[in-house]
């Protein structure tokens, strides 16, 4: 009998990118292997929590504050993640720089909300918006310990209208967002 494929899936907010991976994969079939979905949140009052509860899954929740050090939470976080067995790790929305305790045991991809190199780290969608550039982004790439750094798997531009607000500008990064990260997630579960 072929196993069961397990996705993790790493969030900190309100878990929209989550609901669109547990939507398309969650007790779906990739060739003769379900995949089950996992949630994983370092934030005890994270809306996806409530998102997740809602397919019937409960999220392990680790809160960073409790924690004397960013090792040290790396380090539970890596021992958890390994624990469900993982064979794809994904950070959607997860707001955390992670160091070389996590980076350096766990594979993971990460998408980002731009068109990397360009505005790494925080507040990428303003930055791009911002910039004076006709398009802005959205990332999917491996995790490394250099923040927004490693290979990029895919990318998807978004072009800024004239008339857009970075509301507006904002709410189109989102719905690439919840194409462009099950496409890839879907293509390398597929390769195992």
């Amino acid at each position: 009998m072929a196993h069961t494929l397990n996705l993790v899936v790493l969030f900190s907010g309100k878990g929209s990118n989550l609901e669109t991976l547990i939507e398309r994969f969650h007790h779906k079939k990739i060739g003769e292997r379900e995949v089950r979905v996992f949630a994983v949140t370092n934030r005890p009052n994270a809306g996806g929590i409530a998102r997740a509860r809602h397919y019937g899954i409960e999220p392990i929740v680790l809160d960073h504050t409790l924690f004397a050090s960013r090792e040290e939470f790396d380090e539970m976080l890596a021992d958890t993640v390994a624990s469900l067995r993982p064979d794809l790790v994904v950070m959607a929305g997860f707001m955390r720089i992670l160091t070389p305790r996590f980076t350096e045991r766990i594979e993971a991809i990460n998408l980002h909300p731009s068109l990397l190199p360009l505005f790494r780290g925080t507040r990428a969608i303003e930055k791009s918006f911002k910039s004076g550039m006709k398009v802005g982004g959205v990332t999917v790439h491996r995790v490394t310990a250099e923040l927004d750094s490693g290979e990029i798997l895919d990318q998807a531009c978004v072009k800024i209208e004239p008339i857009d607000t970075i509301e507006s500008f904002t709410e189109k990064i989102h719905r690439v967002e919840h194409t462009l990260l099950p496409d890839v997630v879907e293509r390398l579960l597929s390769s195992l």
